[in-house]
């Protein structure tokens, strides 16, 4: 560890002689700084918090990120070229421990300057709060300073209930024609696909003038969380999309009937809530013995209304203090930067520094695009989707492709499955267990494959054959 540690000091000293500390720490108050003063918020909490939180963290972790892959990049690769690692090498030190030891140091510097830039934010956003309205100050405290868990009701299999669909529809198809082999593959995807559809707007719609019940689980909460006040947490969608555009402005009135259905004493209200947009409703948090929410919607529309699967519908509770929050936030973002260390290590490892930084950039760029990624295995091509049978050659290209891009998006979720600036911008908690999550996934999985990777192609690279620039 003491091997480990002296190049970690060394790889200080190289960002500090390349003035990369200082021009950090430079470009970190400027972002902390300045970016609030060019953007005025207009004295809401949503403005104050997009502006400090949303905006300043996002900037601060992309300046630090690109600072990551260029150090990472250039205090290895410049070192073989340098062939100052020659003389490293010739100490009783083995190669990967010079290649930890870089990683460390990397990550001091990293943790550094994301604590020194986060607790700047902190208190400019403790300072500017107070500059607030009562009112709003109130909202601050109660929706954002808070640390907030959500908990969803147990997502129905619609998946297995559309295979089943599928299954019946094609035995069906079958019976009805038994001289026939059915064999067009297009279109029972197809049919699947129309099928799945079906099953998932059943689950997520709320008739009009009908009801839909959701029960959730609280019943694992500390008893201090389950005596505070709660807040739904709802976003819904409306059949004909084209009333939305006639009318941007519009509401819809629900009703929400909060307890067991046997409760003696439910709580009622009514709400009138724009589509589309995420919606909070403070209720009381009314539990039954066995520890279930009960919430009933009623739509008193005349068209029905959507409530997405994924983040139609939730319960905020509070789980813990935002101080703790962010600091849990600002771990992630970490976790980021050290995947980020080990790739550009891993790419140093045996490129030069110019081919080195490209490498990295063209990673990030991969996990960068997940969302061409998630229409690739959506659509089941890379020619998108048109009305077209397909070819012979394109069916060869595509079954060749799809599962290679399938594979990568599982890879990049493995990644981009935590928010953290999202999440503290809307007060939701970040919580030990998403943390550890994040730092076994990100940092131990996929940093741990480029160490490894980087390790054995730096010690099997030839650092005799390197010649010194002339």
């Amino acid at each position: 560890m003491q091997r480990i540690l002296a190049i970690a000091h060394l790889t200080w000293k190289s960002a500090f002689r390349y003035r990369l500390f200082w021009v950090m720490a430079a470009l970190l108050v400027a972002a902390v700084a300045g970016l609030p003063m060019i953007l005025k918020d207009d004295g809401t909490a949503e403005g104050l918090t997009q502006i400090l939180l949303t905006y300043t963290l996002s900037a601060i972790t992309v300046l630090l990120g690109i600072a990551t892959l260029w150090l990472s990049c250039g205090t290895l690769a410049r070192d073989v070229e340098e062939c100052q690692i020659q003389v490293v090498c010739t100490k009783p030190i083995a190669r990967w421990q010079v290649w930890l030891g870089k990683l460390v140091g990397i990550l001091a510097l990293n943790a550094m300057l994301l604590a020194l830039s986060g607790a700047a934010v902190y208190m400019m956003l403790q300072w500017r709060s107070q500059r607030l309205p009562a009112e709003q100050q109130a909202k601050l405290r109660s929706e954002i300073f808070v640390a907030r868990a959500a908990a969803k009701e147990r997502p129905a299999d619609i998946n297995g209930i559309a295979k089943q669909m599928a299954a019946q529809w094609l035995r069906n198809w079958q019976t009805n024609h038994p001289s026939e082999s059915f064999t067009n593959e297009d279109e029972i995807r197809q049919v699947s696909s129309q099928i799945l559809a079906e099953v998932r707007s059943e689950v997520e719609e709320v008739p009009s003038l009908r009801t839909k019940m959701w029960q959730i689980y609280l019943g694992s909460l500390p008893e201090r969380a389950r005596a505070q006040p709660m807040q739904l947490r709802v976003k819904f969608h409306v059949a004909d999309p084209n009333a939305v555009l006639l009318d941007p402005e519009a509401t819809y009135h629900l009703r929400w009937r909060i307890g067991a259905t046997n409760s003696p004493a439910p709580k009622f209200l009514d709400e009138n809530l724009p589509p589309n947009s995420f919606q909070e409703i403070d209720i009381p948090p009314f539990l039954d013995a066995n520890g279930l929410l009960t919430v009933i919607c009623g739509n008193d529309n005349e068209t029905s209304l959507f409530f997405p699967m994924e983040d139609g519908f939730e319960v905020l509770y509070r789980e813990s203090t935002f101080g703790v929050n962010f600091a849990r936030g600002l771990a992630v973002i970490l976790c980021w930067l050290a995947l980020l260390s080990a790739i550009g290590l891993a790419s140093a490892s045996f490129l030069s520094f110019p081919v080195a930084a490209f490498c990295s950039l063209s990673v990030l760029l991969v996990g960068l695009s997940s969302g061409v990624l998630s229409d690739v295995q959506e659509q089941k091509s890379i020619f998108g989707y048109t009305q077209e049978q397909p070819g012979a050659l394109r069916k060869i290209v595509d079954n060749m492709t799809v599962p290679v891009f399938s594979a990568v998006l599982k890879v990049v979720n493995l990644v981009q499955s935590f928010s953290p600036v999202d999440d503290l911008s809307t007060g939701h908690s970040i919580t030990w267990g998403q943390l550890a999550r994040a730092a076994g996934q990100i940092v131990l999985l996929m940093g741990g494959i480029f160490a490894v990777a980087g390790i054995l192609l730096f010690n099997r690279r030839e650092l005799a054959a390197v010649q010194p620039n002339s």
